[in-house]
């Protein structure tokens, strides 16, 4: 039985501000890292020895090609290479390829071999100052295993930016009717609030906010955020919008929403979900907690006409 078979699918970890982790090793080396990847964006694990590669020409040195799964071509990321504990080819025979679903673009992850699915709470999950600094920092956060061990989860996002950009977001892309928008004094006198953890996302968010001339304040993660805007007290209610990844250390989006929605202040302000975990429960539970939008990452370039969509309404339910 696949390990990810032990998967339980329930859609209401991230809103009790939990998540379950698909431990995995890069490398046999002698003390090499576990490292982790949230279950929801993950498919399966198949044996690389069972799936023909064919390469593509000029491609990026860590995109070692492509296989061909349930009629899906699907490329393949050397990641042991990308965190410089490359594999031997006895080892690349013995690896396994992790097939993961981030925005709809489905890819495949060379590791040496899953380990365990495990169940934390985004409490539990640290980010020390130390991972966030420089632009090429690999690793987001991490948590502890029950031995103790040190467990790493990975900014995938940077991952695929570097080898496959196409696959992200165009920060330059400006939605077809953004020169018909109106936007409110409320927006653009204002400071738009983003709880995101991946410096990969905050660099195209800041880019977005940039072209678009709106002011924006981005927390390292959902707690932060939700430290600040509670503090401000009766000024909260000035804040334009909010915007908040899902996964994030210390606290989920889902929670963020939770927390925001329930406070007489901050109930009204606008607050949009801006995630990769883009399934159709993820987007219910958002609703359902009381996201006023969702929106998937590779398409944050239209994220600003979805906020003056979403004020514009919700003015327009205040004066009714």
């Amino acid at each position: 039985m696949s390990v990810l078979d032990k998967v339980d699918a329930a859609t209401n970890l991230a809103k009790n501000n939990e998540l379950q982790l698909l431990v995995f090793r890069a490398t046999e080396k002698p003390g090499s890292a576990y490292y982790a990847i949230n279950v929801f964006k993950t498919r399966e694990v198949v044996e690389s020895s069972n799936h023909y590669l064919t390469q593509i020409p000029s491609a990026h040195p860590l995109l070692e090609g492509t296989v061909i799964l349930r009629g899906l071509q699907i490329p393949i990321l050397n990641l042991p290479a990308w965190l410089n504990v490359p594999l031997t080819k006895e080892e690349k025979q013995r690896s396994n390829i992790l097939i993961c679903d981030f925005n709809g673009v489905i890819i495949g992850l060379r590791i040496m071999s899953a380990f365990r699915v495990i169940k934390k709470n985004w409490e539990e999950m640290h980010a020390p100052d130390s991972y966030r600094v420089g632009q090429d920092g690999l690793v987001m956060n991490d948590t502890r295993l029950d031995d103790g061990s040190l467990c790493l989860i990975l900014d995938y996002e940077k991952l695929l930016s570097d080898v496959i950009p196409q696959a992200m977001v165009n920060v330059f892309e400006s939605p077809a009717n953004i020169k018909d928008l109106v936007i409110p004094e409320k927006l653009k006198n204002g400071t738009v609030l983003i709880a995101e953890d991946s410096k990969t996302a905050q660099r195209h968010l800041v880019q977005i906010f940039a072209n678009a001339k709106i002011k924006m304040q981005i927390f390292d993660n959902g707690k932060k955020l939700v430290d600040y805007v509670l503090d401000l007290g009766e000024n909260a209610s000035k804040i334009p919008a909010i915007i908040t990844d899902i996964e994030m250390p210390e606290m989920s989006g889902f929670t963020v929403v939770k927390i925001l929605k329930a406070n007489p202040i901050t109930k009204t302000i606008p607050i949009i979900v801006n995630s990769s975990m883009t399934g159709e429960n993820n987007k219910r539970e958002a609703e359902t907690l009381g996201a006023d939008g969702f929106i998937d990452k590779t398409k944050s370039h239209n994220i600003m006409p979805l906020i003056i969509s979403v004020m514009n309404t919700n003015a327009k339910r205040l004066t009714v």
